[in-house]
């Protein structure tokens, strides 16, 4: 099964079978200022144990259990890890005005494994502004709910000192009644990870957002 998730956009591994979501991602975002002025957004994806542990399964890797990797298991798992999917989008979603702004293809890809765990980082470049002066809003989510993404910590800003940045919670008990409205009253928890469900992702996402006192 090819699945919608930052580490194994390019990996199909056999997840169990249980409630929606299946996977679950603590979320750093970075907002990055170059000297020109240019916008990025920086993405941490850290993965948890049990998910860590199905991918070195799958791949091979740390097989003797020291919690580190060789130089060959590295270069397998960076090979891995390059090519995304054409439908995967990246899981983020930068607005202004209501408006979607275009992100430009990923770079700075990488993946460390430390302490059993992985971490994902990359950055994606936002090709151009609808408003300098309007707020950003940042969300990272899977619209099919099948990651689950929870904001590691506040956003931080790199390259201004005149932004701040604001954190709106999702409403997650509205999302839920969502779901199981358009799951004909089902449960959504009970859904298996073959199973349908609606691409309402972006409701359970928390909203980033980012003002600055001058334009963008």
């Amino acid at each position: 099964m090819r699945l919608k998730a930052p580490l194994i956009a390019a990996l199909a591994l056999p997840i169990p079978a249980t409630a929606h979501p299946h996977i679950f991602v603590e979320a750093q975002v970075t907002v990055v200022f170059d000297d020109n002025g240019a916008m990025s957004v920086k993405l941490d994806w850290f993965y948890d144990d049990l998910f860590s542990l199905l991918v070195t399964s799958d791949l091979g890797i740390d097989m003797d259990g020291d919690l580190l990797l060789t130089s060959d298991e590295q270069a397998l798992l960076d090979e891995q890890i390059t090519a995304w999917p054409a439908d995967y989008m990246g899981d983020l979603e930068v607005t202004q005005d209501g408006e979607i702004l275009i992100l430009a293809e990923k770079r700075d890809h990488s993946m460390t494994y430390v302490d059993g765990l992985f971490h994902e980082a990359h950055v994606r470049p936002i090709a151009a502004l609808a408003d300098p002066a309007s707020p950003l809003q940042i969300r990272v989510y899977d619209p099919s709910f099948y990651t689950a993404y929870e904001l590691r910590g506040p956003a931080i800003v790199e390259g201004r000192e005149d932004c701040t940045v604001q954190i709106i919670p999702a409403d997650i008990d509205a999302a839920y009644a969502l779901a199981e409205s358009q799951l004909d009253g089902r449960d959504p928890s009970t859904v298996g990870p073959d199973e349908y469900f609606p691409a309402i992702g972006d409701a359970f996402a928390d909203t980033i957002v980012v003002t600055c006192a001058d334009p963008l």
